[in-house]
């Protein structure tokens, strides 16, 4: 065996035991262009105007420089001048001017610079630099979770998605929000409402009367539409899909546990050509029949309409397709056919019984909308004892399949109902109106609105708004909806027909009613 000299040996050996500061680590920042920043910010009024939206305390390295930025941040909420002079007099109010170095060191600050030119670059470099260190912070906490034996690694998944797409949305973790921060986030909120040009400040469905009840459906809201087979749920939520990606130009999630993309897609086309399911499936279609298709498809190939079919999705798979939805094409509306087709847990542990995992799952629906700021709506069974019930068999809340966590959850709970299905001819209102081709889309529950049943037209599969109450009548007046007062909401049972403006959606479609018998509803 060859000889090795200490020497030698301490040469190999020293590099790798000794660390020198040119070769270690220090978290990413830049001193400079911090004092940079705020020198520009003390100087000019303009440089705060340009950055106050793009920083925040944590995006500064230095503890001085954190809390001169936060009195800054302070007097531009308060509407006070900012300068050299008040920021001195605020953070004297604070306590943290000797902590910073005191007058002279704003001085130094101001001193640096000579204008705020290029400040907005250089605050989101400053914001590059903080990112960097809050990747570093979770990527640590992730190993060190990841050493832990009794880490469940699904768990570990999921709590590593969900801190990564905080950063990637710029989300700021706070624990508490002063009363007084949430009344200007209020103000301004009502401010834009009062401003838009929109006529709902949520995403409207196309379906007038349920948009003027809602005002379109709204961030962090859950909605259920819950209904017993051969209800129209899928069609219902389809139409809304359809009027949200092509009318309003809205992208929409719509995760398909039941159907594949392929069977949607042809029932949407179906519907939007007239051409019938059976002439799509064969592919036995005439020359007009592709002139139909060619044209009146072309909306829908424009259309932000993402959907997914991956069958036995669990709640952890669902949240991180979400996620990447939202950050890759902008989403923000989420529709789930059908809730009690999701699992709880991507593992496959048993997480109790049956009520125990649809609780977990609608908990998790209503924590998803909350995180991702947009509205989701998922369709549900109802029981069987819908079926026992004797004369109208409208459903009501007793009636959501396994669990009462679904109605607890939920912002909003409502029913689609057809007694044309259960061979009733008669509505049970005081006229005993027909319910040929008539559906009604109950609002049982409203957490921040009014509760009603809302009559739709449903013609060969096809949800649109009522426009006329009995066969061959039309009611006075261009596109009136109905609306009736709902015995289940113990309210009176009077006929109240409201006028929509012209120009408003008609039909869940558009254009003339398609044929659709043959698309098993």
């Amino acid at each position: 065996m060859e000889n090795i000299s200490p020497q030698t040996i301490e040469s190999v050996v020293a590099p790798r035991t000794v660390p020198t500061l040119e070769k270690g680590k220090i978290p990413p920042q830049d001193i400079n262009l911090e004092e940079i920043v705020l020198g520009g910010m003390l100087i000019d009024k303009r440089g705060v105007d340009e950055v106050i939206d793009i920083l925040i305390d944590e995006a500064f390295y230095a503890p001085a420089h954190q809390k001169i930025y936060a009195a800054i941040d302070k007097l531009f909420k308060d509407s006070k001048p900012i300068d050299l002079l008040t920021v001195r007099e605020q953070l004297t109010k604070d306590g943290t001017l000797k902590e910073i170095g005191g007058g002279a060191y704003l001085v130094y600050l101001t001193e640096k610079v000579s204008s705020s030119a290029n400040i907005e670059f250089h605050a989101r470099i400053l914001i590059q630099k903080y990112i960097q260190r809050r990747l570093i912070k979770m990527s640590n906490e992730v190993i060190e979770m990841a050493y832990n034996e009794e880490t469940d690694v699904f768990d570990l998944l999921d709590s590593a998605e969900e801190k990564l797409f905080a950063i990637t949305q710029g989300n700021i973790t706070r624990t508490s929000e002063s009363a007084r921060e949430l009344v200007i986030q209020a103000r301004k909120k009502i401010l834009e409402l009062h401003n838009r040009k929109e006529e709902f400040s949520g995403i409207p469905s196309g379906f007038t009367k349920v948009d003027e009840l809602t005002a379109g459906w709204q961030p962090t809201d859950l909605i259920i539409v819950a209904a017993r087979p051969a209800m129209g749920k899928t069609a219902f939520t389809l139409s809304m899909a359809r009027n949200i990606a092509v009318d309003s130009k809205v992208a929409v999630a719509f995760f398909s546990l039941e159907m594949s993309s392929i069977q949607l897609i042809t029932r949407l086309i179906s519907s939007e050509t007239g051409i019938s399911s059976d002439k799509l499936r064969t592919g036995k279609l005439t020359s007009e029949d592709f002139e139909r298709l060619t044209y009146k498809t072309q909306a829908l190939l424009d259309a932000p309409l993402y959907i997914d079919d991956t069958p036995s999705l669990s709640i952890f798979d669902l949240r991180a397709k979400a996620r990447k939805m939202v950050s890759q094409y902008g989403v923000k509306i989420i529709f789930i056919d059908y809730l009690q087709l999701l699992t709880a847990n991507a593992s496959g542990k048993n997480v109790g019984n049956r009520e125990q995992e649809i609780s977990t799952i609608s908990r998790n629906l209503k924590a998803l909308a909350k995180e991702l700021n947009l509205p989701i709506i998922a369709l549900s069974q109802l029981s069987r004892n819908v079926e026992n019930r004797l004369g109208h068999k409208r459903p009501q809340l007793s009636d959501l399949r396994e669990s009462g966590a679904i109605e607890q959850d939920a912002d909003i709970v409502t029913f689609l109902y057809r007694p044309e299905y259960y061979k009733l001819d008669t509505w049970d209102d005081t006229e005993g109106s027909p319910t040929t081709n008539q559906a009604e889309f109950i609002i049982a529950k409203h957490r921040n609105g009014g509760l009603d049943n809302i009559r739709l037209q449903f013609v060969e599969g096809v949800f649109s708004n009522l426009s006329s109450l009995y066969s061959g009548q039309v009611p006075t007046g261009e596109g009136q909806v109905q609306s009736y007062s709902s015995k289940y909401n113990d309210q009176s049972q009077e006929r109240v027909l409201t006028d929509v403006p012209k120009g408003s959606i008609g039909s869940a479609f558009g254009g003339d009613k398609p044929d659709t018998s043959d698309v098993p509803f």
